[in-house]
């Protein structure tokens, strides 16, 4: 929107005498710029809502006898009513042409249809500020944050609301993703239809973090429901790029000395659900698609040894390049090393060796060496499983001359963010429904597309 700059600076000197005024009582020298800064905040805020008033009154100037019903019928006008809602300047009041009479029983007020206000409700600006805090700090939190910033006190339970009703709105899109993905008709669309060109390579990270959910007794029943811990499955999409000499942390430069070049990752996209790994495979081939993962030139997956993560990879992405997680590799045998050699004077010699032999991808030398000291440690003996089970996934020396990332901590950190920096705050109580919903609007906000999902809460139909 373009401003008239010449209206703002008159309207500006009309803010500076009212907040002069408010002051005239202070003595000039206990006068801060904190004071000065406070008293045109609160102005803005009601010369806000006068306009936003005084807009929508008068956006409402030509008022028929009479207007179409959605059913079909006729509505009569009534009379101008009051209505209130809460924007983003706080509570307010306007008045608009109300209409009913219908043999519906149902009433209309135009200007309500034409900006998507719901009487009673918040506008959908302010819906996205409240949301906005609630995938970040917690309810009670957001709410004594919230009010320094507006000036106005919202509820948590309105916080939550908003919070998961952008959640809702994204557990809608992805289960049209998975429902057009999973249906031959909109494959067969799909394969017509011309794309962007998809990405030469791209990646994929799979893993789960623990969420505790308190299920509520039913009315009526006297005994307490334990506690349960469920699995918060998430994958991320994302590139690689390669990090310049000058933009690499004191971290990168170490691992620079030993892999030649440090790569990051760009372009991440989350999607996450507290489903069975069933019912997650059809969001991980739905959210792929989306991101192009099914015809991207190279498809790489960097994950950690779960069973469940690479059944789900071989069945919806079976060309796709596989590679256990390097650290996770790793620590297996420095936690073996610990357990097999209390000595440390062998237990170094062993472990650098060993490690070195994982790195070059000689897997083969890695499950002889665990195999010779199995019967001394029982995390030797069950590596073997593992080191087996893996070796394919295993060879990074192959891995590092494709220039392949070989580390899933792009997943790591997305565990971090959307469940423990959330769903893991101190004193956090969630029900399913609201740690998927809130994990969901917060995979978006993380994606970078929340102006995306707001759009969609901006569209949405008025109650009825």
């Amino acid at each position: 929107m373009k401003y008239n700059i010449e209206k703002i600076k008159e309207i500006g000197k009309l803010l500076a005498e009212i907040v002069e005024e408010a002051l005239a009582g202070e003595k000039q020298e206990d006068i801060r710029i904190a004071d000065i800064e406070m008293g045109v905040r609160e102005s803005l805020r009601e010369v806000g809502q006068s306009a936003m008033k005084y807009y929508l009154e008068n956006a409402d100037q030509e008022v028929g006898s009479e207007i179409d019903c959605k059913c079909g019928g006729k509505l009569k006008y009534q009379r101008w009513r009051t209505a209130t809602l809460w924007s983003v300047f706080g509570k307010m009041s306007y008045e608009r042409a109300y209409y009913a009479g219908c043999a519906c029983g149902k009433g209309c007020a135009i200007l309500d249809e034409r900006y998507g206000i719901e009487p009673g409700k918040v506008t959908a600006g302010l819906a996205q500020l409240l949301a906005l805090s609630g995938i970040d700090k917690s309810f009670e939190e957001g709410q004594e944050w919230l009010k320094a910033f507006l000036l106005f006190e919202v509820s948590e339970n309105t916080i939550r609301a908003e919070t998961q009703v952008l959640g809702e709105l994204q557990r809608k899109a992805e289960e049209e993703w998975v429902a057009e993905m999973h249906s031959e008709v909109g494959l067969q669309k799909r394969e017509q239809t011309v794309f962007p060109q998809a990405p030469d390579r791209l990646y994929g990270s799979i893993d789960a973090a623990k969420v505790r959910i308190e299920p509520r007794a039913k009315q009526g029943e006297k005994e307490e429901v334990e506690e349960d811990w469920r699995d918060m499955k998430i994958v991320c999409w994302y590139e690689g790029e390669l990090v310049p000499n000058r933009q690499r942390s004191v971290r990168q430069k170490k691992k620079a000395q030993r892999e030649g070049t440090v790569f990051r990752a760009k372009n991440k996209q989350y999607a996450c659900d507290i489903a069975e790994a069933e019912q997650f495979g059809k969001l991980l081939w739905a959210s792929g698609c989306s991101v192009f993962a099914d015809r991207a030139q190279e498809l790489v997956f960097v994950c950690d040894g779960a069973t469940w993560i690479w059944k789900l990879v071989s069945h919806y992405y079976p060309n796709a390049v596989q590679i256990v997680d390097w650290y996770h590799a790793e620590e297996h045998l420095e936690r073996i090393a610990e357990e097999a050699f209390s000595d440390l004077g062998e237990r170094q010699p062993w472990l650098e060796k060993i490690t070195e032999a994982l790195w070059q991808g000689n897997v083969e030398c890695v499950i002889d060496a665990c195999q010779r000291i199995s019967k001394k440690s029982v995390l030797a003996k069950q590596a073997l499983t593992y080191f087996n089970n893996n070796k394919e996934r295993m060879r990074y020396a192959q891995f590092r001359t494709a220039e392949y990332l070989i580390g899933s901590g792009v997943i790591e950190s997305g565990c971090k963010q959307i469940v423990s920096r959330r769903l893991k705050l101190p004193g956090a109580q969630w029900n399913l429904d609201g740690a998927i919903l809130t994990a969901k609007a917060r995979c978006v906000w993380l994606s970078g597309r929340w102006q995306e999902l707001v759009s969609k809460r901006s569209h949405l139909p008025l109650a009825i």
